[in-house]
């Protein structure tokens, strides 16, 4: 545990008790957790500072130990007690700002060899174990809570993961139905080319045939040489049909017969209806 050593040697001459080794461990692992120790005791004082070591009084009462820290955060108070009763020594750690609370119960037997307190190396019976309660069970909330979201973030990662997974392997079936019909392209009737019946509407032919369903000016048949468009003589004047536009003759194409015109005079008796 790199650190604790240091810290350690640093104190050793403060230690005197197993409970003094113990409350030395939890200490360094609230250095290592982001915390700085202020002082001792409940109240602040005007000499409090930030520091990584332990203060000058730290273990002047062997039944209640008391120790005030403060994070990066400004606005973030800890107090660290330590109570000894029997063997045992029962921690608690109170965020002073949301009054959250945590707690562990050290049984110092298991951790602290009481012959070898001025031995490091054989100090502790178990730091490592005693280090990982520390971490689960008294560290702020908010560590604990940032390893849930990490884990719930990891666990949302996969789970999309897999179903995007699923996704690819269903469009990529060929026997499987798609839970939603495709809506079908339909194209527009206002844009080129016309849609059946357009051509109804183009009276010219400017854009195709006209909308007869057959045409003898479009049918493919040679025609002959008539073209409405010059006009028709006696009839209508040139001009009078646009060229290319449909035309439907209403008469004999071509000049007139010779002679007088049978609708000229009516004939005699034209208004007697029983003629």
């Amino acid at each position: 545990m790199a650190g604790l050593e240091v810290l350690y040697t640093c104190v050793a001459g403060s230690i005197s008790c197993p409970q003094d080794a113990v409350v030395c461990l939890v200490h360094w692992e609230m250095i290592k957790s982001g915390f700085r120790c202020v002082g001792s005791g409940d109240e602040p004082r005007s000499s409090d500072k930030k520091s990584e070591l332990l203060p000058a009084d730290w273990s002047s009462n062997k039944e209640l130990y008391s120790l005030r820290y403060k994070a990066s955060n400004p606005d973030t108070n800890m107090l660290l007690k330590a109570i000894s009763v029997d063997s045992t020594l029962i921690f608690n750690l109170v965020n002073c700002s949301t009054q959250q609370v945590s707690d562990l119960t050290v049984n110092i037997g298991d951790h602290v060899d009481a012959d070898q307190l001025h031995t490091f190396d054989r100090a502790f019976k178990d730091a490592d174990g005693l280090s990982e309660a520390v971490r689960k069970q008294l560290l702020p909330a908010r560590d604990k809570a940032a390893g849930q979201r990490a884990e719930t973030r990891s666990r949302r990662d996969e789970a999309e993961e897999e179903q995007r997974r699923r996704r690819a392997a269903e469009d990529n079936d060929p026997l499987r139905i798609p839970s939603r019909p495709r809506q079908p392209h339909w194209p527009d009737p206002m844009e080129p080319p016309f849609a059946a019946g357009g051509a109804d509407l183009d009276p010219f032919g400017s854009r195709g045939g006209g909308g007869m369903i057959v045409d003898p000016l479009r049918s493919g048949y040679p025609r002959s040489g008539f073209n409405p468009s010059s006009g028709i003589p006696d009839i209508l004047p040139p001009g009078a049909v646009p060229p290319g536009a449909r035309f439907d003759p209403f008469g004999p194409v071509g000049r007139r017969r010779p002679g007088p015109d049978p609708d000229h005079m009516p004939p005699p008796g034209y208004d007697d209806m029983f003629m």
